[in-house]
């Protein structure tokens, strides 16, 4: 009888310890989670409220996963995608480069700047190709007349894109020869596959500000401008870029 009875209370009390242990480890639990959520919402309103960041890189993603920006220092900037895929590295400087829903660079703004040169451009490329509009500011520290500036239009041929480009200037680098190189660039420009430049209005290096047009195959044929004595002058040029007739200047 008496062994029962010890037995009894020997169970009861392992069902009380057990019920203690039961509920340290509840408590245990719960604390846990409190500080799970704790340290989530802490992470979320971080986030949400950061007032400063430092950072050499920052890329842009869609919900896709799709890079549609980078912000970079000099060190870290993107080489640029095309045909959704990344370049060879190359040097560029510090700025925001813009990508389409291809995956493809289509613009940005980049700048430099140091006691020998400076310079910004922003850029707006063709879809699948090279820039076509361009504010830009480029100066140089060789003399008086070093700075120009202002906004520039290019026309670019849909039938030669800038892979196709990439894919032909690689074969010529393979060829090891700088000859057979120019000539084969040459080739492109004449048929005018590496764009053509049709519009400047802004300053010249040469002290002109105005408005400068050249024709379909990049040759001069319109100048509004005053020049750099101060005069108004309007100029149109021929075929080959001999003047045909002048209203002003001196």
């Amino acid at each position: 009888m008496f062994r029962f009875i010890i037995t009894n209370y020997s169970n009861v009390f392992e069902m009380e310890n057990l019920a203690r242990q039961v509920k340290v480890l509840q408590l245990c639990v719960a604390v846990l989670f409190i500080t799970v959520v704790a340290l989530v919402i802490n992470q979320f309103v971080a986030k949400q409220t950061a007032k400063e960041l430092t950072l050499e890189r920052l890329n842009i993603v869609d919900s896709t996963g799709t890079l549609r920006m980078v912000i970079s220092n000099k060190q870290k900037q993107h080489p640029g995608a095309v045909d959704g895929k990344a370049v060879a590295p190359r040097e560029r400087d510090a700025g925001l480069i813009f990508f389409n829903d291809e995956g493809d660079e289509c613009g940005g703004l980049i700048y430099s700047g140091n006691k020998k040169e400076a310079s910004m451009v922003y850029s707006i490329d063709q879809f699948k190709n090279d820039q076509i509009m361009q504010l830009q500011y480029a100066q140089q520290s060789d003399g008086a007349n070093n700075r120009s500036y202002g906004f520039k239009l290019w026309d670019r041929s849909d039938a030669f894109r800038t892979s196709q480009l990439l894919k032909y200037a690689d074969s010529l680098k393979g060829l090891h020869n700088q000859a057979l190189y120019d000539d084969g660039i040459n080739k492109l420009k004449a048929k005018g596959y590496l764009g053509v430049e049709r519009l400047f209005l802004g300053k010249t290096k040469t002290g002109q500000t105005g408005l400068f047009l050249k024709d379909a195959n990049g040759k001069p044929r319109l100048t509004i401008c005053i020049d750099s004595l101060n005069q108004p002058v309007i100029q149109t040029l021929g075929d080959n870029g001999e003047v045909v007739a002048t209203l002003g200047g001196k």
